[in-house]
């Protein structure tokens, strides 16, 4: 196996966080009471229960790296998260940064933030 990394992500509850990634294209792949698995292709996302977590107060974020952007991006919109600057869940369209890069956000159910950035080719 490949050394790698996944990212802990706060879940308030299991159920809607597991139906939310699930529109994405993400399947559960372990659940107990207190951690969750979600995989979709090679990505994986791990949550961690909190429920009292409030949202408003979040920082916690990752980064994945898509070969396909805009496709990922445009399954996100087809679930209808919408493209808008407040609440929450919510996405913010590809844009090139100042590096060279293109990249998008998605914030989740829980406020967490996901930055979308397509590989180099």
């Amino acid at each position: 196996m490949t050394d790698h990394a996944t990212p802990n992500l706060p879940s308030r509850d299991f159920a809607v966080t597991a139906a939310f990634y699930a529109a994405l294209g993400f399947r559960e792949s372990w659940r107990d009471e207190g951690w969750m698995i979600l995989q979709r292709g090679t990505i994986q996302l791990e949550f961690f229960a909190f429920p009292d977590l409030d949202p408003a107060t979040s920082s916690f974020g990752s980064c994945l790296r898509l070969d396909n952007l805009d496709q990922f991006y445009a399954a996100c919109v087809a679930a209808g998260i919408p493209e808008t600057r407040e609440g929450w869940p919510r996405l913010h369209s590809p844009k090139t940064e100042a590096w060279g890069g293109r990249v998008a956000a998605l914030i989740d159910p829980d406020c967490s933030l996901l930055r979308l950035i397509q590989n180099p080719s």
